[in-house]
């Protein structure tokens, strides 16, 4: 049923936002260049690799596709981009990563491996499912980048604080998940993002 859910939703969601996909590439090819696409390597369900793609919010940092650490740092992020990650429409490309079998539209968010390796045995626990799209993580922390921004070595902030609380969320998530739940989580979200 959860495969199911995630096939028809993101089929679904990738026909009816087209328009607006297309508009938010042009937008983005317009005000910043190519590519209009952000693609990194995330570590997915059994620990396997998969690209994951977001439009593009920042000026093009190779580093950055191969997982460094811009947390906190919003010293690159284009003005598009800015609306771009308020709204979280730059996360809507995902849809196809969703549709291809790499995430579910509700899951824990996938890492890249350098997050991964920080706690090996608890990502173990957590990619027994497909990442997603939003988790209730995504809620609590859906002010993540301004706490990161704020810390004075967000990197650090990010290794000891933030990301052990999101692994206790993850955890929880992968214990009692199910058709039911994901679709309270993505109605929180919906809320979440609009009452933002």
């Amino acid at each position: 049923m959860k495969r199911l859910l995630d096939v028809v939703g993101a089929a679904a969601g990738l026909l009816l936002l087209s328009p607006l996909l297309l508009g938010l590439a042009l937008l983005v090819r317009v005000t910043s260049g190519a590519p209009v696409l952000f693609r990194q390597v995330r570590v997915g369900r059994g620990g396997r690799d998969f690209t994951l793609y977001k439009f593009r919010s920042m000026t093009v940092c190779r580093a950055a596709e191969r997982g460094t650490f811009d947390a906190g740092r919003s010293a690159r992020v284009t003005p598009v981009g800015r609306l771009l990650r308020r709204t979280k429409l730059d996360e809507l490309p995902q849809l196809w990563n969703v549709l291809r079998g790499d995430m579910s539209l509700v899951g824990p968010r996938p890492e890249v491996r350098k997050w991964v390796e920080a706690y090996p045995e608890r990502w173990a626990r957590v990619l027994a499912v497909r990442p997603g799209l939003t988790d209730p993580a995504s809620i609590v922390y859906r002010r993540e980048e301004e706490l990161l921004a704020a810390a004075t070595d967000p990197e650090r902030a990010y290794r000891e604080d933030v990301l052990p609380a999101k692994l206790d969320l993850y955890e929880a998530y992968v214990r009692a998940h199910g058709v039911g739940r994901d679709l309270v989580i993505l109605w929180k979200t919906v809320g979440a993002v609009v009452w933002r």
